[in-house]
């Protein structure tokens, strides 16, 4: 089983570039992670999260149901469910993440013949936060709470296998098919 992981600070642009990459690699598929929180925007169950009950949640946590999870805010819940990288690897492909940075590096520990973790970054807190107001999506509040958790994660970007600062969407995304095709092909 290969386990391809992206983890970024929220806003960081790491959903775009999975998108982008997964138009060109045909054999990537996306896992789809679960959340405790409610949909955000267009959000769909079952296509950008499965979103369950916090209940529920910590049902699945105690039936290690879960690869990975993270409390990543006060009562919302994230994980990697163990069925989706089964049902991926069961198709013949790699399961690509899009997680958070906790998430990715718990991954990492316990898969580290089998993961490729990359840390996607913007190319400064003030790049972010614009990304972030630009979502239009969020309170003051969560923005801020979404900024000072950015700055504990960057301090973790080193942990990761390679780090691609996204300062221009084309030239990211060019560093990431660079490091990403010799994985897939391994």
């Amino acid at each position: 089983m290969k386990l391809l992981v992206l983890s970024a600070p929220s806003g960081s642009g790491k959903t775009t570039l999975v998108r982008r990459l997964m138009s060109d690699f045909p054999n990537l598929a996306f896992s789809i992670s679960a959340t405790s929180r409610s949909p955000r925007g267009q959000e769909v169950d079952g296509v950008d999260y499965y979103f369950i009950s916090k209940e529920e949640f910590a049902q699945r946590i105690e039936s290690k149901d879960f690869l990975e999870w993270e409390e990543v805010y006060s009562g919302t819940f994230y994980g990697s469910l163990l069925s989706e990288a089964l049902r991926i690897e069961d198709e013949g492909k790699t399961a690509v993440f899009d997680i958070d940075v906790a998430g990715g590096l718990r991954l990492k520990r316990k898969h580290p013949e089998a993961c490729l973790a990359l840390f996607i970054q913007a190319p400064s807190l003030e790049v972010l936060e614009q990304r972030l107001r630009g979502r239009g999506t969020e309170s003051d509040d969560k923005i801020a709470m979404r900024l000072a958790k950015a700055k504990q994660e960057l301090a973790t970007a080193s942990s990761f296998d390679h780090c691609i600062v996204n300062d221009d969407l084309d030239r990211a995304y060019a560093e990431l098919k660079r490091l990403v095709g010799p994985f897939l092909a391994s």
